[in-house]
């Protein structure tokens, strides 16, 4: 039991911890000893056990119960994954699907859609991925270019081009942000879309990370034909439901950290066990900064999703959550390697992958920069940024500015 649980959180991390006490047998190993290697393996393992937590209402447990899910609140889904990591066995296999995807088909797909896609992903059948980012429209996502084409018999034309796709390589649907109206302004001329990616047309190629994994892939498409019931959220709507998927994604990685293993306790005894960074002044006050920031964001996290009512989609005020936890992180893994030295990076290394993973990860969901606007502007009431204005680009704006400044 946590010292912070209500009674009724208590009882349910009982049952939480008896299920998984009584299955982790089945859990794959994907780190450590005997752990898996073969990629495929993996796949396959990695699904099945999905499929088994979903069985047991513990994959998109605040889900719906019509959809697959148990309907319990955020908080219990914490409990969930804090008891996975104790428990020492891996979460489920498609966060992006389950965590981001799923939500965001739940909150504005057809009745049709849900039915016929949201049990697959819960289960692992059918992997998800989202097709966002583009080679010229990562922060200003509005900028997307991959067009959308009607056609006469209702269906739709694709042609483009993604990047930074994760799970692209063996996703069977990707959720897919397409411009279908270039001649009105590009917030709003933007529509989602269901694509399926056998469909003649996708090309996947893989980007090959300093860690030597590919999880992330350039996506191509070339007059890809999709049907007309593909659209999510209804045509030229995809600005307001790609921000559904957004605030799940910052959501999911800002109060995932102890999922993740950004754990304060696991830090601590990587630097504990060199008996001279332990004593160290500099070591132990920087270890207590970002230490306090994960603990802080914890428990605002929990706060927050407290206040979450039944299907409410998460605020802005979550990129917080992501800033932080990815920010202390790197500043972990950095002081981790200052400690361990060059075999930090070695590749059976524990740290290794976070410490070349992490850089990355500041970019997913929205840069830094974007999410301190966007916290900015619309939970503090802070001034807006100077932003194009009747077509007056941005450095003539700047310079009315410094005239009325010195006037």
């Amino acid at each position: 039991m946590d010292l912070n649980d209500t009674p009724e959180q208590a009882e349910y991390r009982k049952e939480v911890r008896a299920w998984l006490d009584a299955n982790k047998a089945d859990a794959p190993i994907l780190q450590g000893e005997g752990a898996l290697t073969d990629p495929d393996e993996i796949l396959v393992a990695h699904r099945a056990w999905q499929g088994k937590l979903a069985e047991a209402g513990l994959a998109g447990a605040t889900w719906p119960k019509e959809y697959g899910g148990q309907g319990i609140g955020p908080v219990e889904s914490v409990v969930i994954s804090q008891e996975m990591q104790q428990a020492g066995v891996p979460g489920i296999l498609d966060v992006i699907g389950v965590g981001m995807l799923g939500p965001t088909i739940i909150a504005h797909g057809t009745e049709e859609q849900k039915q016929r896609y949201l049990g697959p992903m819960l289960h692992g059948d059918e992997i998800w991925c989202q097709m966002f980012s583009e080679p010229a429209a990562g922060s200003d996502l509005a900028a997307v270019q991959t067009r959308a084409k009607h056609n006469d018999d209702g269906t739709w034309t694709l042609n483009g081009q993604k990047v930074w796709t994760t799970n692209a390589q063996f996703a069977s649907y990707g959720l897919i942000l397409a411009r279908t109206n270039p001649d009105i302004p590009k917030h709003k001329g933007m529509t989602m879309f269901i694509v399926p990616m056998d469909a003649k047309g996708v090309t996947v190629r893989g980007l090959r990370q300093i860690s030597g994994e590919a999880e992330f892939n350039e996506v191509f498409f070339d007059d890809v034909v999709i049907d007309a019931d593909s659209v999510v959220g209804g045509e030229e709507n995809g600005w307001g439901t790609g921000l559904t998927t957004l605030m799940f994604e910052r959501l999911t990685i800002g109060l995932g950290s102890s999922s993740f293993g950004y754990r304060a306790t696991r830090f601590a005894a990587a630097i504990a066990s060199d008996a001279t960074a332990a004593r160290d002044h500099e070591v132990r006050h920087n270890f207590g900064e970002l230490a306090a920031e994960l603990e802080a964001i914890r428990w605002t996290g929990y706060r927050s999703i407290s206040a979450l009512q039944d299907g409410q989609i998460p605020g802005p005020e979550f990129g917080l959550a992501k800033v932080t936890t990815v920010n202390c992180a790197v500043r972990a893994g950095d002081l981790i390697a200052d400690i361990v030295g060059p075999e930090a990076l070695d590749e059976d290394s524990e740290w290794a992958y976070m410490i070349s993973f992490l850089p990355g990860l500041k970019s997913a969901g929205g840069t830094e920069e974007i999410l301190r606007n966007t916290i900015g502007e619309r939970v503090l009431g802070l001034p807006p940024e100077p932003r194009l204005d009747k077509g007056i680009p941005f450095s003539e704006l700047r310079a009315k500015e410094k005239e009325g400044a010195s006037a």
